[in-house]
């Protein structure tokens, strides 16, 4: 079982920066590939990017490859999203899962959810 808290989403322009954190409840925590998923309203939930358990491996979407970056720190049960250069076209609620063995691009394959946190990036 994995409890997971998104925090670090807000308002920022076009061209900034935010930081995502991601906080995971549970000892097992190092077990689990993670993600971080997006959903702007009127659309389906979409992929961002993904981490393997032990952050050796990383996948991006096409639309954020070179401007996002995940990372994760098993030691705190933290998961991040550092997000550079950020568009309008970013702007959705966030989420970050959880799901057991290998990183997926689907959303049906995660175990575990957290609330969502917004990103607004206006123009």
């Amino acid at each position: 079982q994995v409890g997971l808290v998104e925090s670090g989403g807000g308002l920022v322009q076009a061209g900034g920066s935010l930081r995502l954190s991601c906080a995971a409840s549970g000892r097992t925590f190092s077990s689990f590939a993670m993600g971080w998923f997006r959903q702007a309203p009127g659309k389906e939930r979409e992929f961002v990017t993904s981490i393997n358990w032990s952050g050796s491996s990383t996948y991006y979407a096409d639309s954020v490859k070179g401007r996002f970056t995940i990372a994760r720190d098993n030691a705190k049960n933290m998961v991040y999203l550092q997000m550079n250069s950020l568009k309008p076209e970013d702007t959705a609620v966030y989420y970050c899962a959880a799901k057991y063995f290998r990183t997926s691009y689907y959303p049906s394959d995660y175990d575990y959810w957290g609330q969502g946190t917004q990103v607004t990036v206006s123009s």
